[in-house]
């Protein structure tokens, strides 16, 4: 590292350094030019000293600053990033050994030598430090790992991007798109073999999470087969292990797809558990991609919700599209003065947009009717709510203003909300999205541990609510205090290519505002019924005491029991009055579960089931995606090579001359008065002087 050091004036010219050596030259001739008994060479050497001083004094008065420079060399950045997904060891050609190719990709490190700052990542689902050679990961996300490399080093010098995959991906967006954030060369390593081998699989499986008692449902099965023409395909489905349906399908092509419509019917109330497969043929690559698991909820009625605004707003259809996703809801969308309020009784819920409005004739029996049919209410304000009229119809949050300026925020996660819970995956993307607007003013809640989401005004973390639940006379109600959930639906889209923590967030409070009452003392439920093999398990569980009151006193335990025989066992954390608990990835299987607890000498039991779901996406594509690869490498300024040329590697980027070390240039500034050697050099000047004056006799 280089230092440089320089002096530099802020509204003053450094000519003045000029004038102060002429005053000192000033002062030491009006001190010295009368004749006396020093010799001629001692006057001298005292006017120099007494010179100098006066001048160091007066350049001091000036205020210069002292610039100091360092430049820090910081050498170029090669991210090695090597999928670790179970494709590359299921599907790899005959002569690829999958251990010995991240030895190799290893030793990159060592031939690029010590010019090159070489870091080492794995990924899968997420981005993980180090290389592995475990290839077990359940899904591929490729965007999501370019992305988490651009966030970890932005304004670094990213010399390279070494990307080992076969090309695959089912999880996230194009990594095309995640690539031109990143800015830098790529290189991309082929993996995988790009023949297409003999294989019958299921593909996709289309079909919706819900289903209503009584009624039909559809699902639609994709199905491959490859150089297995003139085979037949026989697709059996079975419900709970009972056969369902079943079809023999030709398959006619070596390049063979269909989608094979099934219609199935609701007969029972519950989770079901849909097993859709096809027979093997002989010699296939892979039998592991023949058989999907699907479940199904069956419902008894489907929950109806209004939603009443006072003019259109593009959250209108935002909200309506996120709760539809769940088959549970049906929203209704209504100009407030067209309500009829006379169905009000047939709604599970009413969201109020921006109601009470400043300008709009507000029913008034609106309030009234939905208070006497106990039904909950969740109140989203904007830039045209009535404030003052807001904070009279509920006691959740209080708004203080007399302006009707409008200020964007962030949405701040509470970690210890605890009427639901939002999976960390939620959580996280809530805190990236962009900022709503909300009312400016002063916000209160009575009770913080109600609170969901925080108000994050720039980067300041505030007190003020954002999505805030309560409960009154036994009626739940919400209150969000911003717009903007548009937003918050494009902006995901754009960086994980679904929607589906918005959808998590608007489903799972809806969810809470109309749960049906439970008297019951100790109540546990599952977050949802069904999680994937990737995901925790998470549960919540509640105690009351005999005032109904939240308490968490003594301890709850639980037992999950897989089918399969497994049984885990766990011990709830508490989380502000009620109990949480993150089980963590379980096996796929289906569980049932008993929770207990001891509240004084009465013992307490809380019964329910859940699922969690395997994950088969890594068997669904045995054909690697080359192309995709090559054209990383093309529009990114790298190069691709198949796995046995991985040895070209480090001379390619040696040779690339836009991969080098970058000088950077650290300045900064100090006042030259904050300087002890400038005192130091002063007190010598005018010590010197004085005593040579001494020794001449002049004092």
């Amino acid at each position: 590292m280089l230092f440089l050091f320089s002096l530099s004036w802020e509204s003053v010219s450094g000519w003045w350094v000029l004038a102060c050596l002429a005053l000192g030259v000033l002062y030491a001739w009006l001190l010295y030019r009368q004749p006396n008994s020093i010799n001629p060479f001692a006057r001298n050497v005292l006017s120099v000293l007494r010179a100098l001083a006066v001048a160091t004094i007066a350049v001091l008065l000036l205020s210069p600053l002292i610039k100091t420079v360092s430049s820090r060399p910081q050498k170029p950045l090669v991210l090695l990033l090597q999928d670790n997904s179970s494709s590359i060891q299921l599907f790899k050609p005959a002569n690829f050994d999958a251990q010995k190719f991240v030895s190799q990709l290893g030793d990159i490190k060592q031939a690029l030598g010590a010019d090159y700052d070489v870091r080492e990542f794995n990924f899968s689902a997420d981005l993980k430090d180090s290389l592995s050679k475990s290839f077990n990961g359940k899904q591929t996300d490729i965007s999501a790992a370019i992305r988490g490399l651009t966030d970890r080093f932005s304004n670094q010098n990213i010399g390279a991007l070494v990307l080992a995959t076969d090309g695959l991906y089912n999880k996230g967006s194009s990594p095309q798109y995640g690539a031109r954030n990143l800015k830098t060369n790529i290189y991309t390593i082929a993996l995988g073999d790009t023949t297409p081998r003999r294989d019958l699989l299921i593909a996709n499986v289309n079909y919706n999470k819900t289903a209503f008692l009584g009624n039909d449902f559809e699902m639609e099965v994709l199905a491959e087969a490859y150089q297995a023409q003139a085979e037949n395909m026989r697709l059996t489905v079975s419900e709970d292990g009972a056969p369902v349906a079943n079809q023999t399908i030709a398959v006619t092509t070596n390049d063979f797809r269909k989608v094979i419509p099934l219609k199935l019917h609701a007969d029972k109330k519950g989770v079901h558990k849909f097993t859709i497969s096809l027979q093997a043929i002989a010699n296939e690559i892979s039998t592991l991609n023949n058989t999907e698991i699907i479940y199904v909820e069956v419902l008894d009625t489907k929950q109806k919700i209004l939603l009443l605004y006072n003019g259109p707003h593009p959250d209108i259809s935002a909200i309506k599209l996120s709760l539809e996703s769940n088959r549970n809801y049906e929203v209704k969308t209504s100009l407030v003065t067209d309500a009829d309020l006379g169905k009000l009784s047939t709604y599970s819920l009413a969201i109020l947009y921006q109601l009470p409005a400043s300008a709009s004739a507000f029913p008034s029996t609106l309030q009234s009717q939905l208070a006497k049919l106990k039904i909950p209410v969740w109140y989203v304000a904007g830039a045209q709510t009535d404030i003052q009229q807001l904070n009279k119809a509920q006691k959740i949050i209080q708004i203080n203003t007399s302006r009707t300026d409008m200020q964007e925020v962030f949405a701040s996660p509470k970690a210890d909300f605890s009427a639901f819970t939002l999976s960390d995956s939620t959580r996280r993307e809530l805190a990236l999205l962009p900022p709503l607007v909300a009312p400016f003013g002063n916000y209160s809640a009575p009770s913080a541990q109600s609170v969901l989401l925080k108000q994050k005004i720039g980067s300041v973390e505030t007190s003020y609510p954002l999505l805030a639940f309560g409960e009154d006379a036994g009626v739940r109600t919400a209150v969000l205090t911003a717009e903007g959930i548009w937003k918050w639906r494009l902006a995901e889209f754009a960086t994980t290519g679904s929607h589906n923590a918005v959808n998590e967030l608007l489903s799972q409070s809806v969810q809470y505002l109309t749960a049906k009452g439970d008297r019951s003392h100790f109540r546990v439920y599952p977050a949802k019924n069904v999680f994937d093999e990737s995901e925790d398990v998470l549960l919540n569980a509640e105690l009351y005491n005999d005032a109904l009151e939240l308490i968490n006193t003594p301890d709850v335990k639980i037992d999950l029991k897989g089918k399969s025989g497994k049984t885990f066992s766990f011990i709830f954390t508490r989380n502000g009055q009620s109990y949480q608990l993150n089980a963590g990835a379980l096996p796929p299987d289906e569980y049932t579960y008993t929770a207990s607890t001891k509240p004084g000498d009465k013992a307490l039991t809380a019964t329910g089931q859940l699922a969690v779901k395997a994950l088969n996406a890594e068997t669904r594509q045995s054909a690697a995606d080359h192309h995709l690869l090559y054209t990383l490498a093309k529009e990114n300024g790298g190069q691709m090579l198949m796995s046995s040329q991985i040895n070209q590697l480090a001379a390619l980027i040696r040779k690339n001359e836009s991969i080098k070390t970058i000088v950077y240039d650290d300045k900064t500034y100090r006042d030259l008065v904050d300087e002890k050697w400038v005192f130091v050099l002063v007190l010598v000047l005018l010590s010197a002087e004085w005593f040579a004056r001494k020794r001449e006799g002049e004092l």
